[in-house]
């Protein structure tokens, strides 16, 4: 397992960029870490922009300018990529619990690295099934 390999959630993304100071967008631009996210991340941006723009306090420039720093910074994985056997442990690891989730645990799965993720409902539910390849920053 490579420790200084992530694999990044829409939630820890939100987390980023919706307070003007962030310290885990701080982190993103250290370049002390390789993150990792399927291309599923930019549709979930995208889907709450308008809700992020509200609640970061940023302007539009401003919240372009931090978003595109952050991608920027992120290896985007096909879903499509993404192996069967990990998509369908995924699928049994988040389908009650958060079945959005999938794709980023299955990715978690298929390179055998941490999650890093600021979801606790969804931490919580896979240490009940037994995950726990989470990264803490």
């Amino acid at each position: 397992m490579n420790t200084n390999s992530v694999v990044v959630d829409a939630n820890l993304i939100f987390s980023a960029l919706i307070p003007r100071a962030s310290q885990i967008r701080e982190l993103f631009f250290e370049n002390k870490l390789t993150f990792y996210s399927p291309n599923f991340l930019i549709t979930e941006i995208y889907k709450h922009k308008d809700k992020l723009l509200k609640n970061s306090k940023l302007t539009e420039s401003e919240f372009y300018l931090y978003f595109n720093g952050i991608i920027e910074r992120i290896k985007f994985i096909p879903i499509d990529l993404i192996g069967i056997e990990s998509r369908q442990k995924a699928y049994d690891l988040c389908h009650d619990v958060d079945i959005k989730d999938t794709p980023f645990v299955a990715l978690s799965i298929e390179l055998d690295i941490p999650i890093w993720t600021g979801d606790k409902k969804l931490k919580d539910g896979l240490k009940l099934k037994g995950f726990n390849n989470f990264f803490n920053q």
